[in-house]
């Protein structure tokens, strides 16, 4: 048998340091080969053919193509991206805004609500015409019709 095995103790500190270091290395390229695309196509005042270029240009030449693209428009590339942060959060906030604020009733809400409890017969026409005002005046919005139907109750 000539294969050799190969050990732990073959392959010293300093080649396992190396390899390491290599090897982040080379996920540090892709991360960055993967944000100059996401770049190319995220930036809005280059043109089609402006894009279709630096894409070309760093998928036939990686290297040269994604350091020439971060030094030439590496610095509106960090612009572009705390801009679109910026969008996603105001986006998430108007979300949360018009979501907080589907949980609030309307005056309308709150007649059809009397509406459907007078139909049910749990409130007479008198309780449905004051519980009506205090609606529309703006005094009883959002527990009118709960009230009269618990008055109508006792």
């Amino acid at each position: 048998m000539s294969a050799s095995t190969y050990l732990a103790y073959d392959y010293p500190l300093l080649s396992v340091f190396w390899s390491m270091l290599w090897f982040f290395l080379w996920i540090m390229w892709f991360v960055l080969l993967f944000r100059v695309v996401v770049d190319i196509f995220r930036d809005d005042a280059m043109s089609g053919w402006g894009k279709a270029g630096w894409l070309v240009f760093t998928i036939l030449l990686p290297f040269l193509g994604v350091f020439v693209y971060v030094i030439a428009r590496g610095k509106n590339m960090g612009h572009r991206e705390v801009a679109q942060a910026r969008a996603q959060q105001q986006a998430f906030d108007s979300y949360i805004r018009e979501t907080a604020k589907g949980g609030t009733t309307t005056s309308v809400d709150e007649l059809a609500k009397l509406s459907e409890i007078r139909a049910k017969g749990d409130i007479t026409d008198a309780e449905f015409a004051r519980a009506k005002e205090l609606v529309l005046s703006g005094h009883g919005s959002g527990t009118a019709s709960a009230d009269v139907a618990a008055s109508s109750r006792r």
